[in-house]
């Protein structure tokens, strides 16, 4: 979907601090379609690692290390021009906004054809016909489905996870997990998970850095 993914996700003696305490130190390349999990208790610093990545980072926190996606130096960068997709616990679907239209949302403005684009989204992921319908009417399954599907219609060229499969239900974690990594791994994105979920560092099937 996404023919840019090919490039490595480096990070480069990052170290992130605050009031004067290293929180993390983190040294790692992830290649393309590979998973690196960050795992630890909360306060451990695992979000802050992805603020920092994505260009969101508190101005409580001093951060330090550089971050590279291929050739480019993504922290000379604002947010919106660093190429990195993000997926959160909360859906965070446009409630405003049909299905179609978050997924019409995630697309380039120069995208052609976005309504086949749209219909093909959703039969990938098993919600052809869903176009017209409120997102409040999904359940939190079909909600996650479209989130997922909307960041991959961006055009990411690496992802960050955040704990995307808290707040499903036991039955639905496994399923959720084995599409998302699917769909990164056919897409060749580099991607950051953090989690404290030792099912989902299992399930991604990469490398593990544990800050605890």
């Amino acid at each position: 979907m996404n023919d840019a993914a090919t490039e490595a996700l480096v990070l480069e003696k990052v170290s992130i601090r605050l009031a004067g305490r290293e929180l993390l130190r983190v040294d790692a390349t992830v290649p393309p379609g590979e998973v690196l999990t960050i795992m630890g208790p909360s306060g451990s610093g695992k979000s802050t690692l992805l603020a920092f990545v994505a260009g969101f980072l508190d101005s409580a926190f001093v951060a330090q290390g550089k971050v590279h996606l291929g050739q480019r130096d993504v922290l000379s960068l604002p947010a919106e021009q660093r190429g990195i997709g993000l997926l959160f616990q909360d859906p965070m679907l446009f409630p405003h906004l049909s299905v179609a239209g978050n997924l019409r949302f995630g697309l380039p403005h120069r995208a052609n054809d976005k309504r086949q684009q749209v219909a093909q989204a959703l039969e990938q992921v098993g919600l052809a016909g869903f176009e017209a319908r409120d997102p409040a009417t999904l359940s939190g399954g079909q909600q996650a489905r479209v989130a997922l599907m909307r960041l991959l219609l961006s055009q990411p060229r690496a992802v960050l996870l955040d704990e995307p499969f808290s707040k499903l239900d036991t039955a639905l974690r496994q399923e959720m997990r084995t599409l998302v990594f699917g769909q990164l791994r056919a897409a060749g994105l580099p991607t950051l998970l953090v989690t404290h979920d030792e099912a989902d560092a299992n399930a991604a099937r990469g490398p593990i850095i544990d800050l605890g």
